[in-house]
């Protein structure tokens, strides 16, 4: 009797206060879904991290004038050093090779450069990925050697803008559940006062306060799981729509979103909007409603 009470309760409440109602659900859903792209974003970032870093190669471009014995030399060196995990020598013909196929989509560029000015280089992988500097001040001396391209250093560009939009779709996320969170509170607070006198009267007759703020608070609950699912409905449909349709061609080459991190946030979602919801109507009737 007191859950179908209580659920009856719930029902009216949401209908009585309809408008107030999809305003919550809407607001809810967006700062979920930016919650839930934030949290995709930083998932992704770290994946793309493990994956680079571990295929990053350092390059040691070779003077136009090396000699035989110069070459020989570094070639040494890099066979005998303990941080080089393996490498490659690259002449200038295979450079002009590789060249071609990664400019092959602008002609005119392949067309303007001569096979003559790519330099020949040697393509070493490092057992730590973090040793970079040390091991370019131990080679960067040697006789022959004209330059030392670390790509970690352009692969870190990348990952501060990718963590710069990361932080500011959380901070979206974070000013968007604040508006939720006020709209709950004024939500649950009108649904209270326009209950006041239903309220008294169950006081009066020694109804508990739990058994008093209980539909109020599932108000909120209804709102906040109903704003997560819309939320991750809206992620399902960005992956796709966007990530496997008009950006797949990006995606490919930054690692796809994998489909047990969408999945991921179904459970994160449901969790966050409903207990938040409930965590604040509480609150709310605590110390902003008397009941």
């Amino acid at each position: 009797m007191r859950v179908r009470y209580v659920l009856s309760e719930v029902l009216t409440g949401l209908w009585r206060n309809v408008t107030m109602t999809i305003a919550m659900i809407i607001t809810m859903t967006v700062s979920l879904t930016m919650l839930g792209a934030s949290l995709l974003l930083f998932l992704q970032v770290g994946k793309m991290e493990d994956y680079f870093y571990q295929r990053i190669e350092v390059s040691v471009f070779l003077k136009a004038d090396v000699t035989d014995e110069q070459r020989n030399n570094i070639d040494s060196a890099l066979k005998a050093d303990a941080l080089v995990d393996s490498y490659k020598h690259e002449t200038k013909d295979e450079a002009w090779d590789r060249f071609k196929v990664q400019f092959k989509d602008a002609p005119d560029l392949v067309s303007a450069t001569k096979p003559e000015s790519l330099p020949e280089s040697f393509r070493i992988k490092l057992k730590d990925p973090n040793k970079v500097l040390a091991f370019s001040d131990q080679f960067r001396t040697q006789d022959g050697v004209s330059d030392i391209v670390d790509q970690k250093q352009l692969l870190k560009r990348v990952f501060d803008l990718l963590g710069a939009l990361q932080t500011l779709a959380l901070t979206v996320a974070v000013v968007q559940g604040a508006a939720a969170l006020l709209l709950v509170a004024n939500t649950i607070q009108v649904a209270a006062y326009s209950k006041r006198r239903e309220v008294s009267v169950m006081k009066l007759v020694g109804a508990s306060n739990w058994f008093i703020q209980m539909p109020f608070v599932l108000e909120a609950v209804f709102a906040g799981l109903i704003g997560a699912i819309l939320a991750f409905g809206a992620l399902v449909a960005a992956k796709i729509v966007f990530i496997d349709g008009s950006l797949k061609a990006l995606t490919l080459a930054l690692l796809p979103v994998d489909w047990s991190n969408i999945w991921l946030m179904l459970p994160v979602l449901c969790g966050a909007g409903g207990l938040v919801s409930a965590v604040t109507a509480w609150v709310t009737l605590r110390f902003y409603v008397r009941v």
